[in-house]
């Protein structure tokens, strides 16, 4: 069932709004037809009744917890990260920057294994907790993706979450931390505003995200029509579910990557989020399925494969527009529904 949130807010240039909230312990017929809703006007929801356990998301808070307050010495061996690894402030290397620090890991297991002698004292714990959690969430995402597909009334109906289950998925997780505002780097370029970032704003790129963060607040989603921003009251019991650019260009635009963005943290406790990225192969070919395609609505993507937009998201920075050059027709009064976000 969709609820609306139980909070909203309201900031300058940002509008309150009720966020989706899908119960996933509904009969499956009715949660295919939500969850293609939620898709379709905003991107984004939020998941209850999700089967994760909160002892594996615990583990895993508690793992960030204890790195993240290391000294910065200790912090710097398991950088830079070149993309893996431990990052502080610089997002990406064309220039974007917040006032953050995170972890960033691939989820093969080897990788993990190989990134966590240099993140924590015990490796081989923080290996296996950090192992569990993919293994929740990647079910948890791959639950939505058939529910989405058996929304959209495609044939196969594991044609999205094959993409991250195969073991060659490009699927990452990250960890982002923002210090409480009594922990602000004094030496810090970036001014305490109220429009201070935290992490820009974008949209994912890969098939879908799923978010969760502890009780601090400082998330926005960006709606498609008036531009505003949108407030997300944090809940650490729930996850969120983002749709990204690939799951964008594999319905042909029927459902639309969510431009989001973190403001800095104001609060005397610091924020932290855990993202999982559910990606497909590097080799893997996007394109708009034909169940998305009509003679109404021709394809509006070009294919490609998924290396190939992982390039270009690369060279770009955060906030541009990346499915732009994968466009098989120029912007117009029928692309209106993929470029508002523009």
């Amino acid at each position: 069932m969709v609820v609306p949130s139980p909070t909203s807010m309201r900031t300058r240039k940002t509008k309150a709004v009720r966020i989706p909230v899908i119960d996933l312990s509904l009969e499956r017929s009715i949660l295919s037809e939500l969850v293609v809703q939620a898709c379709e006007e905003y991107g984004f929801f939020m998941v209850v009744n999700h089967g994760v356990p909160m002892e594996v998301v615990s583990k895993l808070e508690n793992q960030g917890t204890e790195f993240f307050s290391k000294t910065a010495a200790e912090k710097k061996k398991a950088g830079p990260a070149t993309p893996f690894g431990y990052g502080s402030k610089n997002i990406g290397l064309n220039g974007d920057m917040g006032e953050l620090e995170y972890l960033l890991l691939h989820t093969n297991p080897f990788s993990i294994a190989e990134r966590s002698t240099t993140i924590s004292d015990d490796p081989q714990q923080f290996s296996g907790i950090v192992n569990g959690y993919i293994t929740k969430v990647r079910e948890l995402a791959c639950e939505v993706l058939d529910l989405m597909a058996q929304g959209l009334w495609i044939g196969d109906g594991t044609v999205f979450s094959r993409l991250i289950r195969d073991v060659d998925s490009d699927s990452l997780i990250r960890l982002n931390h923002y210090p409480s505002i009594k922990d602000w780097d004094p030496s810090s370029k970036l001014t305490r505003t109220d429009d201070q970032i935290g992490f820009g704003e974008h949209s994912d790129p890969q098939i879908l995200t799923i978010l969760r963060s502890n009780d601090v607040d400082g998330f926005q989603i960006c709606l498609r029509d008036d531009r505003l921003w949108v407030p997300v009251p944090p809940d650490p019991t729930q996850f969120y579910v983002i749709v990204g650019d690939a799951l964008q260009a594999l319905t042909n635009g029927r459902f639309v990557s969510v431009r989001h963005r973190v403001v800095a943290n104001s609060s005397v406790k610091p924020r932290m989020s855990m993202m999982f990225f559910g990606a497909p192969p590097l080799s893997a070919w996007i394109s708009p399925l034909p169940e998305m395609v009509s003679p109404q609505n021709p394809s509006l993507y070009r294919p490609f494969t998924w290396g190939e937009y992982k390039k270009v998201v690369y060279s770009l920075r955060l906030a541009n527009n990346r499915l732009e050059f994968f466009k098989l027709h120029p912007a117009g009064a029928g692309d209106q529904k993929v470029t508002s976000l523009i």
